[in-house]
């Protein structure tokens, strides 16, 4: 380990730069493998025109995103219920993701995995999770909202016995976690469509998942949340623009099922929502243009997710992501600030 454990924010600093320094390093050797082996990106050939010529270019980069957590956090944390719980989250959407990049290289579309395929692997991941998270970590069934409020989603649970383990499954909150995992996985994927964006926008909103496990005394998440960011920022050298290389499903659906695990676990469900807002807007977008143009055949916006609606009105890509880079920020800072407004 790293650093003097007498001072738990240089373990976090240190896993920050650690996890930036490993990806940075790792990432060129990784886009070499994918050139030679031809595994680059499919492009939705519906999406921008100005996009085509990012066809082929090396994907899965998420990849290295997870090793260098991985690693980062092996050598700095200790390996607690909560962060094995976060980390076994991370890693199982993830490796959701990289079963649907690898569908799409495979048979050279911009579709992997079915709708119906994908959901039934995040039910899956989702259930669990919530069901470790209370029965072994044992996080209270209930959320908690800004000025003390809390509304309890363990009213209707069922108690089973395994082999003398008693089981509790809290229906609604179930139901609850899956949402927020579920939900959060697709916004970060739905975000990932501008070099840097998905990235930079994580980066910013670990930072501030980081300070709220810090704040409650979890070093260990909290060097989690920075390992993740760091990773980011490793990421964000070779994926600025243009991009030499896409985190793909890997990354980003694995950066959304670690934002909803530390949100559960730090009990920080709704103000997650609040740091996570330009994600929440990214996933809105598309729900709403599809549903305008289902209902009255108009479209809402110039095209979905938002951030291609921008693009469309004329902001360059780079403006695009910066500007989004900010708004991000602004969210982060918001939830951070009534996330101490909580009980």
């Amino acid at each position: 380990m790293f650093g003097n454990p007498s001072y738990p924010t240089y373990q976090v600093f240190i896993a920050a730069a650690l996890a930036a320094l490993l990806t940075g390093l790792l990432m060129p050797a990784f886009i070499r493998l994918m050139r030679y082996e031809g595994l680059g990106q499919q492009i939705r050939a519906d999406g921008p025109q100005r996009h085509l010529q990012k066809q082929g270019t090396p994907t899965m980069g998420g990849v290295i995103i997870l090793l260098g957590v991985v690693i980062t956090c092996a050598l700095q944390a200790r390996w607690t219920a909560e962060l094995i719980l976060a980390m076994l989250a991370m890693l199982a959407t993830g490796s959701l993701g990289l079963l649907d990049d690898i569908e799409s290289v495979a048979h050279k579309r911009s579709l992997g995995l079915t709708p119906p395929q994908k959901m039934a692997g995040l039910i899956a991941i989702s259930v669990a999770f919530c069901l470790a998270a209370v029965n072994v970590c044992d996080i209270a069934p209930w959320v908690d909202f800004p000025g003390g409020f809390s509304l309890n989603l363990g009213v209707l649970t069922s108690v089973i016995e395994v082999g003398g383990t008693r089981i509790h499954i809290p229906w609604i909150y179930l139901i609850f976690v899956f949402l927020l995992m579920a939900g959060l996985s697709n916004a970060v994927n739905l975000t990932d469509g501008l070099d840097g964006l998905a990235g930079g926008c994580t980066l910013v909103v670990m930072l501030a998942m980081g300070m709220v496990a810090f704040s409650i005394g979890s070093k260990d998440l909290a060097v989690f949340a920075a390992a993740i960011a760091g990773a980011c920022v490793g990421f964000l050298w070779h994926n600025c623009y243009p991009a030499s290389i896409f985190m793909g499903d890997t990354g980003s659906l694995a950066l959304g099922g670690a934002f909803a695990a530390l949100a559960v676990l730090t009990k920080s469900e709704l103000v997650s929502l609040i740091m996570g807002g330009l994600f929440i807007c990214e996933a809105l977008s598309v729900i709403i243009q599809v549903v305008s143009f289902k209902a009255t055949g108009r479209r809402v916006f110039l095209m979905a997710p938002i951030h291609h609606h921008f693009e469309r009105l004329g902001w360059s890509e780079t403006k695009v992501v910066i500007r989004f880079w900010i708004i991000s920020a602004a969210f982060a800072s918001l939830g951070f600030a009534l996330y101490f407004q909580l009980g």
